[in-house]
């Protein structure tokens, strides 16, 4: 038996820093959240509640927390870079529960804000029933800004431009929903990418969207031909009711670099954000359609996270570090490693 467990949270307490990075060629700020490896001076610091980050996403709404320190000093080093990129209508703090937890095990995570497609433009033009009038036009403008974001972050990670050190042997990228699908174009793009996390990823074919809903488009646009082999492991939910699990299939039968799907059982799309619960329901009840159960009958966000977390890391550590107790970890049966958690996943493999 090996000590490897990549489930524990890592050695390292975790800082974070927001910047906001200029892209002068497409005339675009870009908000982006960076975590980090901190000091010793911050153990513990980061999981108490009293000292932890803390934001406020919706003005009026109660605040949120991550496991991170606001503006921590970094320690001194070069750690693999990874880019986080959010959902449709989400932001770039929406899935801090993975991108603290590879931070703590030495890793520089940055997570752009896509501009255009955030929680706060899309709820903005929601409320005010005003949605783009040309929706196919807007989806291609924001697949195409996504992409160029995720490269632009990277830029900045491997730059030092964040003011964090990261290392220059390749980068790995995930991403949720259109995150997910983003996750997937920019590896076909930014060959500095050499592992790949898409979460619940956008981009398969179903026979659930009527015509010209968004979720064709995405298909449509996806490139899953990269010309290059990048490990990519992908993890999604069973019981999805935004893009269900066909669309995954989908994915896994078009895309020539995955070879393995872990499908998260009696789970939903929103499994894959901080606060699962909480943002299932809401989004449930904004959707109206019927579609979701409620999350009381879900599997609960933790055994998620775990999931997530644990083979999310240990992904990243078998390619991005090359640490053979990861490949071995990975090689084992899946299934059984997560029912000794209490939780059912199925493996698919092509």
């Amino acid at each position: 038996m090996t000590d490897y467990d990549p489930f524990t949270r890592g050695r390292y307490p975790v800082g974070v820093r927001t910047v906001d990075v200029a892209d002068p060629v497409r005339d675009r700020d870009i908000p982006i959240e960076v975590w980090y490896p901190a000091t010793d001076a911050y153990v513990g610091k980061d999981l108490d509640s009293a000292t932890q980050d803390s934001y406020s996403l919706i003005p009026g709404f109660p605040a949120s927390s991550q496991e991170a320190v606001r503006n921590a000093e970094p320690v001194d080093e070069a750690f693999p870079p990874i880019v986080f990129s959010h959902g449709f209508a989400g932001h770039r703090r929406q899935t801090t529960h993975l991108c603290t937890h590879l931070a703590s095990h030495g890793y520089v995570v940055a997570a752009p804000d896509h501009v255009g497609n955030t929680t706060t433009d899309v709820m903005g033009w929601m409320l005010k029933g005003e949605p783009p009038a040309d929706m196919d036009g807007y989806v291609r403008d924001c697949a195409r800004d996504r992409t160029r974001d995720a490269s632009r972050t990277l830029d900045g990670l491997l730059s030092g431009e964040f003011g964090v050190r990261a290392s220059e042997d390749g980068a790995g990228i995930s991403g949720h929903s259109f995150g997910g699908w983003t996750t997937l174009q920019t590896t076909a793009q930014d060959e500095r990418i050499i592992a790949a996390l898409p979460l619940a990823p956008a981009g398969g074919a179903d026979t659930v969207a009527p015509p010209g809903d968004p979720r064709i488009l995405m298909s449509e646009l996806v490139e899953l031909s990269w010309g290059r082999d990048v490990p990519t492991l992908m993890i999604v939910a069973d019981d999805d009711s935004v893009l269900p699990l066909e669309g995954m299939h989908d994915i896994l039968k078009r895309a020539d670099a995955i070879d393995r799907m872990v499908v998260l059982v009696n789970a939903d799309h929103y499994h894959f954000c901080d606060d699962a619960e909480m943002v299932h329901d809401m989004m449930s009840s904004m959707m109206g359609d019927g579609s979701a159960r409620p999350s009381s009958e879900l599997v609960p966000g933790a055994h998620a996270y775990d999931v997530t977390n644990g083979l999310g890391l240990a992904h990243f550590d078998a390619e991005l570090r090359k640490l053979p107790e990861a490949t071995a970890f990975l090689s084992r049966d899946l299934a059984e490693i997560l029912a000794e958690r209490d939780i059912a996943v199925q493996v698919v493999t092509k």
